[in-house]
């Protein structure tokens, strides 16, 4: 009895101890918790709110509309067009910015004199904000002073309107966006480059593996966990994109660069409709959250975690 005794309490003093040890780390966590509730979580569920009602400029609900907005979402031809543009931007940018940020992070891994010099002009673009990046870009686009069509002139090939033409602003913008994000993916590739032992080379050197060999078969799926994270962020993040196109072409035109992000701004700030612009939010939402799961699900597997 006395045994079972010294058990319960010992057992007794160590559930204390856990709640003690847990209440001290949820002090500690608090700050963060209490942030992401007030900008994160708040946010989410007063959109949802938001998105089964009609809304005033004051953020008033005025009545219960129900799923109205979501069936309105279906039947407008311009969200499906805005969803097209967002799926073909993501297309556009994402394979073309990995692509030249994992170009640029190999050159630059490599042990060359001045080789410093080149990895802050890769990653410079880090520093540059939205608007000064799409200014920029949109004296380079222009029609007849721009520096794009100018080149082009020099080797025989006509102006491009780059910003007025449907066919060509969409894919101005991806330029612009994966010129952007260079900087930010080339320095997180370049770490994860540099973090790959040297030993796993030399032996290859010794095997007689060449450059493309060992590119391919010992850097590419070293560094897969990284271009895994780096896809996962490029993918959200051209889901989002928005300053660019709102400097540039304004959705324009004719809608051909109405991404859905912009679409909710339109609908919210310009035309009032913020029960519709919620509902769109939620929709965006959920892509994001699938497209997110699928990477997970499928692109994982083909990650080689060391």
């Amino acid at each position: 009895m006395e045994i079972t005794n010294s058990n319960e309490a010992a057992a007794k003093r160590l559930r204390k101890k856990e709640w003690k040890l847990f209440g001290t780390g949820m002090l500690y966590l608090l700050p963060a918790i209490v942030f992401m509730a007030v900008f994160l979580f708040y946010p989410i569920v007063k959109t949802l709110y938001f998105s089964f009602f009609d809304v005033t400029g004051g953020g008033v609900t005025e009545r219960f509309v129900g799923l109205k907005n979501y069936a309105k979402l279906l039947s407008s031809q311009e969200f499906l067009q805005s969803m097209k543009a967002t799926f073909l931007f993501v297309l556009y940018v994402v394979p073309g910015e990995i692509i030249i940020s994992l170009f640029l992070a190999v050159i630059a891994s490599e042990k060359l004199k001045g080789m410093g010099f080149f990895r802050t002009i890769f990653s410079s673009t880090l520093g540059v904000s939205v608007a000064a990046g799409a200014t920029v870009f949109l004296f380079m686009f222009h029609p007849s002073l721009g520096a794009i069509n100018n080149v082009l002139g020099m080797v025989g090939i006509g102006p491009i309107e780059w910003l007025t033409s449907s066919n060509a602003a969409l894919i101005s913008i991806a330029i612009t966006t994966i010129w952007m994000h260079i900087g930010i993916n080339f320095i997180i590739l370049l770490g994860g480059l540099q973090n790959i032992p040297e030993e796993m080379y030399e032996s290859a050197k010794i095997d007689g593996a060449g450059y493309y060999s060992r590119l391919f078969k010992i850097t590419i799926p070293l560094l897969s966990p990284v271009l895994f994270f780096v896809l996962i962020i490029a993918v959200i993040g051209s889901f989002q994109t928005f300053g660019q196109i709102d400097l540039l072409t304004g959705g324009g035109p004719n809608n051909s660069t109405n991404l859905i992000v912009y679409s909710i701004y339109q609908q919210a700030f310009s035309f009032g409709h913020f029960g519709f612009a919620s509902a769109q939010a939620i929709v965006l939402f959920v892509i994001i959250l699938i497209v997110t799961i699928l990477q997970f699900r499928y692109g994982e597997r083909k990650v080689h975690y060391q």
